[in-house]
């Protein structure tokens, strides 16, 4: 998959996200990972004020995208990880990075 074809895949999956969809959200990840891939995770719990896509980008066989998403008194940085599953694309990683941002300012 190109880095283009998969950030079509990650924006619909970050829609998602921003919309509160957790059920969609679950099916792009890897079903044995869940809920381990949370634990100690700051991630979006409920329908985002907003977001934007930081980065998209392949790292070896990996896909990576970043986004920060704003929950209104906090925003949250989120990396997830995507590797290729019976020849789907899912997340099976997640990781918070820094925002720089303090929404509250």
């Amino acid at each position: 998959m190109s880095v283009e074809d998969f950030r079509v895949l990650y924006e619909q999956h970050v829609g998602n996200v921003h919309v509160g969809d957790m059920k969609a959200c679950l099916r792009d990840m890897v079903r044995e990972n869940i809920p381990a891939v949370f634990e100690g995770i700051d991630t979006p719990r409920e329908a985002t004020k907003g977001f934007e896509i930081k980065d998209v980008r392949a790292e070896g066989d990996l896909m990576v995208g970043e986004t920060v998403y704003d929950m209104g008194d906090r925003s949250i940085g989120l990396r997830s990880i995507w590797e290729l599953h019976d020849g789907r694309w899912l997340a099976a990683r997640l990781e918070n990075f820094p925002t720089g941002t303090d929404v509250s300012e």
